[in-house]
């Protein structure tokens, strides 16, 4: 196990399993489309694969349906929730990454058109004031669930972070329309 290296996808995969019991990939996907989709994309089709593969090493147990669609449930290890555990308890000395469109382009704001930083600033407001409501009305909906109230710690961060994205392009729409990016 040791000499198995296990990717962040593998990671997801295991701890859903492990808060959600018994999912096929399909579960999976739905799950991760409600909760840590949000804020980790990778391919859905890893989905479909990544389950095969830690089922081969120990990390998970499938359980296949012998007729009809042959659907596969899989179930955590003891050893996969130790590998989740132990995987918790490292340090993470990565750098908090960002991907994001708008900031690339933003980046190379000089070869633009003033109007289309202006146009960049306010469909961001939009993109970033729709996400806050999104985000608000889930913790309207599940923040008092005591199933999953540790799960919503995540919640905050990303408001937060909403938050300081639509400070950030608005200030940013207000200097362009003063015309601070002009030509």
């Amino acid at each position: 196990m040791s000499t198995v290296r296990l990717s962040t996808t593998s990671y997801v995969v295991l701890g859903m399993i492990a808060l959600r019991g018994p999912s096929t990939s399909y579960d999976l996907k739905r799950a991760i489309g409600h909760s840590v989709g949000y804020f980790w994309h990778f391919p859905h089709a890893q989905l479909y694969s990544e389950p095969k593969r830690l089922e081969q090493l120990g990390l998970l147990e499938v359980d296949e349906e012998d007729d009809g669609r042959r659907r596969k449930t899989y179930t955590i290890t003891e050893a996969g929730r130790e590998a989740v555990r132990a995987w918790i308890a490292e340090p993470t000395n990565q750098h908090f990454e960002l991907r994001d469109i708008a900031e690339i382009k933003l980046f190379f704001n000089e070869l633009a058109d003033p109007v289309d930083i202006t146009r960049l600033a306010r469909d961001q407001i939009k993109q970033h004031e729709a996400r806050i409501a999104e985000y608000e009305e889930m913790q309207q909906r599940f923040g008092d669930a005591p199933a999953i109230s540790r799960r919503m710690v995540t919640l905050g961060l990303g408001l937060e972070m909403e938050h300081a994205a639509l400070r950030f392009w608005s200030s940013l729409a207000e200097r362009a329309e003063r015309g601070e990016f002009g030509s």
